[in-house]
């Protein structure tokens, strides 16, 4: 049986999340199913949902859409159609008719497409397929929301001779509103509706002369509204009849109705199907939103969460354009508890909620935004202490109400259980505090509980630092700007960086060393090793990036070499090429001015024609044998030729590939906070300006000739104002 209190879920706002995805929702009953989401307690049902969600997000991919799951909600109808003696009304048919044909076509996709979505025909296959209802409703009520002529024999006879006397009525009107307006009587309007009925306007002096019961009068009192006497002998057959049909009509939806109501189960089931595909959809449409996929879910004891953005963060950010720095946090029984520490707006709070928030929306059957390689475990209790934890109501003070806090996770933790506690140990004394701290902190590690910590007290991280199970870990700061990173780092203990950060804002120098003589020796050393070794650690990391930069740029400029080697090859090949042609061109002119000269001597035409014609044939046979030769050459060279051509191909694919990975390896300067007044200038510009006003994410810009509004985002500091 999973524990989970409602206070845990308000501390991981989870109900954040769920608000977020009933946006998705189609259906007032899928919205309230989402609202009533908690965790599962079993563990098929939890793989159960995250394959199925992920197989409708698949879907949004897929050619084979899933079609509408829309509906109106039939609740009341079902409840009505269990009363006695007791019809629906035609909208609540129409309903049902909806309801059936949604569901119907459903069936039939989900049976056709059951290759693509397995998971989800196995659940529709569950239902009937049954057009019995629309049938019996369609033949009683036309797509117009009319009940039909033919619905029955009566109902056809009554309407028949409604349509006769109305015929009557209208005939007899129009008589005596000709006969009486060529007589003058009637006022310039002729005629009006009143109680449904069609009336003379007639002109108060002539009420007499006309032949009919006085329906009233206007407010002037000059025209009085008469009804023929004709018209109203047809009139009251015409009342008679409708009565009728009215009668006719309610026994025919009573009879439909009560045809329905042996359905009644059938129609649960098809509302419960479409309000199921519903609370899928919404989740699918929430995780394609924020790019989430389902992590492995292991049977031993693991968390592994690569590149995990906190849900509501990343959603907030990317509304407002702002980058959203993921996590890497990974827990085993062999290191089932991490303490997080350093100085406060680093990230460690939340940190702790993403770990939590993420483990809930997983238990709940939802999708994560974490990398494909993510790994998770089930657990039987969260439980969780984060935030403000002042009761006001039961009169409690912080510490008395994280002792209470603390009684109540000595009760329930074990080791399926993760605890995540914000600032543990705060509240009391620091050294009484932090030593009740440690206690509670190694009786969770001796119960084999997994959790996740952030503190300040120097003692925990000790503690941590000499469990073997336990493990240090802190949020990155830039050590000269003292600006967070947002990057954990799992091994090491984070400095608060008291003094420094005190310092960096104007506190004075003689200040601080008063308060540092104040404090314990060995705590100032403590943090101060501490701090040293972030810096350190901060200083490393740098230098591998910028090795690791060089590694490629190296592997890129000897790629440009080899590059550079072969055209040099190819142009080497190409000028022997071409000095073996102007050597055998020199040959045959040498050869043609020997026999010249011959023939100059002897003037032999016989033996120069002779001496021509084998020098020709010669040539001649090399021809022939060189264009053999080329053709293979042709084609070794085509050949040579696709096989450079997809060499080229790869190396500028590893090129890109190579510069990503530089770009990854740059982190990104954090933007300073821009105020009225700083001097200020475009990301791509020269020009300075100064800073005149600040209005949500837009600024204005003062280069003294001239002011712009630009995007704050757009903009770099240059200087502040003096």
């Amino acid at each position: 049986m999973i524990n989970i209190s409602k206070k845990t879920l308000q501390d991981l706002e989870f109900e954040s999340v769920i608000i977020q995805v009933t946006s998705h929702n189609v259906t007032s009953l899928g919205k309230t199913a989402i609202l009533e989401t908690i965790p599962f307690s079993k563990r098929t049902d939890v793989v159960e949902a995250l394959l199925l969600t992920s197989e409708f997000a698949a879907s949004f991919e897929n050619e084979n859409r899933i079609p509408n799951h829309g509906f109106d909600a039939i609740t009341k109808e079902l409840k009505l159609i269990k009363i006695e003696n007791n019809y629906l009304e035609i909208d609540g048919f129409r309903k049902i008719v909806s309801i059936c044909i949604t569901t119907n076509v459903l069936l039939k996709f989900f049976d056709k497409f059951h290759e693509y979505y397995p998971l989800l025909h196995g659940h529709s296959s569950q239902i009937e397929s049954n057009t019995s209802i629309f049938d019996a409703i369609n033949s009683v009520i036309d797509k117009y929301g009319e009940i039909r002529n033919d619905a029955s024999d009566t109902l056809y006879t009554v309407r028949k001779s409604l349509q006769a006397v109305r015929t009557k009525v209208n005939t007899s009107f129009n008589s005596a509103l000709s006969m009486y307006n060529s007589a003058d009587y009637l006022d310039d309007i002729r005629e009006t509706v009143m109680e449904n009925r069609r009336v003379l306007a007639v002109k108060a002096m002539y009420r007499r002369k006309v032949k009919g019961s006085i329906m009233g009068a206007s407010k002037t009192g000059s025209i009085v509204y008469i009804e023929p006497d004709t018209t109203q002998q047809h009139q009251r057959d015409l009342n008679n009849l409708e009565f009728e049909e009215a009668e006719e009509v309610k026994r025919i939806l009573l009879e439909l109705t009560s045809f329905i109501s042996g359905f009644s189960p059938l129609l649960e089931s098809y509302q419960l199907f479409l309000t199921k595909l519903d609370v899928i959809y919404a989740k699918a449409k929430y995780a394609k939103s924020i790019d989430a996929i389902s992590p492995e879910i292991t049977e031993h004891q693991e968390i592994d969460l690569v590149n995990a953005y906190h849900p509501l963060l990343l959603v907030a950010n990317k509304n407002e354009g702002i980058t959203t720095f993921p996590q890497t946090i990974t827990m085993t029984t062999e290191s089932r508890i991490i303490v997080i520490s350093g100085p406060n707006a680093g990230g460690k709070s939340i940190t702790l909620k993403t770990v939590g928030l993420l483990q809930l929306m997983v238990q709940s059957g939802m999708l994560i935004p974490v990398h494909e390689r993510s790994k998770l475990c089930l657990f039987e209790s969260i439980l969780s202490d984060i935030g403000d934890n002042q009761s006001i109501e039961n009169h409690l003070s912080t510490y008395s109400y994280r002792l209470k806090q603390m009684n109540h996770f000595l009760k329930k933790c074990n080791k399926h259980t993760l605890f995540l506690i914000d600032e543990f140990g705060t509240g009391s004394d620091p050294e009484l505090g932090g030593a009740l701290a440690e206690t509670f902190l190694e009786v969770f590690y001796e119960r084999e509980a997994f959790g996740i910590i952030t503190t300040h007290y120097s003692n925990l991280k000790l503690l941590a630092n000499e469990m073997p199970h336990i493990q240090n870990a802190n949020m990155l700061f830039d050590e000269k700007t003292l600006l967070p990173l947002y990057k954990l780092v799992i091994g090491h203990a984070g400095s608060s960086f008291t003094f420094e950060v005190a310092q960096k804002n104007g506190i004075p120098f003689s200040l601080i060393n008063r308060s540092k003589k104040k404090i314990e020796r060995g705590k100032i050393r403590f943090d101060k090793t501490i701090a040293k070794l972030q810096k350190e650690r901060s200083k490393l990391e740098k230098t591998e990036r910028a090795l690791k930069q060089n590694e490629i740029k190296k592997s890129l400029e000897a790629d440009k070499l080899e590059i550079t080697n072969a055209k040099a090859k190819k142009k080497l090949q190409s000028y022997q090429e071409l000095f073996d042609s102007n050597q055998r061109l020199v040959y045959l002119g040498q050869k043609i001015s020997d026999l010249g000269e011959s023939y100059l001597e002897n003037n032999r035409k016989r033996e120069l024609m002779n001496e021509l014609f084998k020098l020709v044939q010669v040539e001649n046979s090399k021809r022939q044998k060189v264009s053999l030769k080329q053709k293979r050459t042709l084609k070794a060279k085509e050949t040579e030729l696709k096989k450079e051509v997809e060499q080229k191909i790869e190396v500028i694919r590893k090129q890109k590939k190579k510069q990503k990975e530089i770009a990854a390896l740059v982190p990104p300067k954090p933007k300073r906070v821009l105020v009225i007044g700083d001097s200020v200038r475009l990301e791509d510009g020269r020009a300075v300006g100064t800073l005149d006003k600040l209005e949500k994410n837009k600024a204005v810009v003062n280069y003294g000739l001239f002011t712009t509004t630009v995007s704050v985002d757009r903009l770099e500091y240059v200087k502040t104002k003096k």
